[in-house]
């Protein structure tokens, strides 16, 4: 019969691979990320227990003290927070659409986040306008004053997902030309699962009233449409909309031993939707942040630059709480050697995005070459616009987000569904370790992974990998060109 100290011997050599028993940096740092920590834990109170996290609700208010208190916990030094203001509040009220002739039936729907509120409507045309393409708009009738019901796909890839975020602004662009009442997407997701997006890049109020229609119903809707029949609907938006509201980021920090002065952050988005408690979105990658300071802390080991670990509020705003900081800290920018963002959910990570920075390609593989181990060590050129990471990159800073596999957050995105139980915790620990080993190694290396590049280099890097194309329809493209967002000179 094995003893205790036998048994609990054995689960520690398997839960321990023997890669992380050898000597070097990266083996303490991963070896101290896969031991049993409190990141469960920790993400089971954020989720659980404060749940959705929208600024300016009292549950951010407890998230932001909920962050305080789990980095002085996991040995940070000079935790704080950094407020900001977000130039509008919202929240949803008892939204309500109803198909009341020829048929009636009601529908599942909810209003598009920080989309204006719309007084009870009644008897109102619903017309189809399918993709709600260009092409779509010029062979519709009379629009003004209607519902317009616009189709989707079902999601299924992250190119899907971001065609949702792309398409909308132009379908928002013709439905106010056309004096149209509302817009009624049609989820991409099935099984009447309801999610929250906002189409607002900035956290300005909308400027058409807009509800997301479950799946179901919307296809119901296009059949009666189609077969001939004119449906008409009653409509309510009560939304909540109020002025200026503040919000904060919660920075940690492990001071650097040679070049104190000089920085790298490693951040994800503490903040959320509240249909369901963030759990995949983001509150999985604030815990990673969390304990990849304590991993780091245990390890023994002091980088040579300085790491901030940064919770950043507002990114499902327009990434309010990273632009924020960027401005708040513009005169220290050349001093940042690089940001490393999380913001995929629980997917296996294959490696890492420079965002379009060929320049510190062959840097950042050697950095990666420890986490072969978990087939986490690709690099990719590609660049993205839509997390923390964007406004450091137009800022000419050097920026890797995490690359994952979709696993199971698109179809729980935003959604009712992103809950506690959705996040593999064993996995989540081996991003810890990933993001732990890559942030380290960033701030320890000799040199720099890349220089700070200036406008005319980031310019020519939106070009090449298309970044361009992708922020036109948006108002970020004309921040960029008018010098209110990004490095001027």
């Amino acid at each position: 019969m094995r003893t205790l100290g036998t048994l609990l011997l054995t689960l520690t050599t398997f839960l321990v691979p023997t890669y992380a028993q050898t000597s070097d940096a990266s083996a303490r740092i991963i070896n101290e990320a896969l031991k049993p920590s409190p990141i469960g834990d920790n993400l089971q109170r954020l989720t659980d227990q404060i749940g959705g996290r929208v600024p300016g609700t009292p549950a951010m208010t407890k998230a932001i003290a909920w962050g305080v208190d789990a980095f002085k916990a996991a040995g940070g030094a000079n935790v704080h927070t950094e407020e900001f203001t977000i130039q509008a509040s919202w929240a949803e009220g008892a939204t309500k659409m109803e198909v009341v002739a020829p048929e009636r039936f009601a529908l599942r729907v909810n209003s598009i986040a920080w989309a204006p509120a719309l007084a009870p409507q009644s008897h109102v045309p619903v017309i189809d306008i399918g993709s709600g393409s260009t092409a779509d708009f010029a062979k519709a009738s009379n629009l003004a004053g209607a519902i317009l019901l616009v189709h989707s796909n079902e999601m299924s890839t992250w190119d899907d997902l971001f065609d949702e975020y792309a398409r909308a602004p132009g379908i928002i662009d013709r439905a106010v030309e056309a004096k149209a009442l509302a817009i009624a997407f049609q989820s991409t997701r099935p099984h009447d699962l309801m999610y929250r997006h906002t189409n607002a890049v900035n956290g300005e109020i909308d400027r058409i009233p807009m509800v997301l229609v479950a799946r179901e119903d919307a296809s119901r809707m296009a059949r009666l449409l189609a077969s001939g029949q004119k449906l008409y609907a009653d409509l309510s938006i009560p939304n909540h909309v109020g002025g200026p509201i503040k919000a904060a980021n919660v920075v940690a920090e492990i001071k650097g031993s040679e070049k104190p002065d000089e920085f790298v952050i490693l951040g994800a988005h503490l903040d959320s939707w509240e249909l369901g408690t963030g759990a995949l979105d983001n509150g999985c990658n604030a815990a990673l942040v969390i304990d990849s300071l304590r991993a780091v802390k245990a390890s023994g080991l002091t980088p040579r630059r300085t790491i901030r670990f940064i919770l950043f509020a507002g990114e499902e705003e327009g990434m309010t709480g990273s632009f924020s900081y960027v401005r708040a800290h513009r005169a220290e920018l050349d001093k940042a050697a690089g940001v490393i963002v999380f913001d995929s959910g629980i997917g296996r990570v294959s490696g890492f995005s420079v965002g379009g920075r060929k320049d510190a390609v062959n840097a950042v593989k050697e950095i990666l070459t420890p986490l072969a181990q978990f087939n986490a060590a690709g690099v990719t050129t590609d660049a993205e616009w839509g997390t923390d990471n964007f406004d450091f990159l137009i800022e000419g800073v050097p920026t890797l987000v995490a690359n994952q596999e979709e696993g199971n957050y698109l179809i729980n995105y935003h959604a009712s569904s992103d809950t506690f139980d959705k996040v593999d915790i064993p996995q989540l620990k081996k991003h810890t370790a990933e993001a732990a080993w890559v942030t380290f190694a960033v701030a320890n290396s000799p040199d720099r992974i890349g220089p700070r590049l200036n406008h005319a280099e980031i310019e020519q890097t939106l070009h090449e990998t298309h970044m361009d194309d992708q922020l036109k329809p948006t108002t970020l493209w004309q921040q960029w060109q008018s010098g209110q967002r990004g490095r001027a000179q």
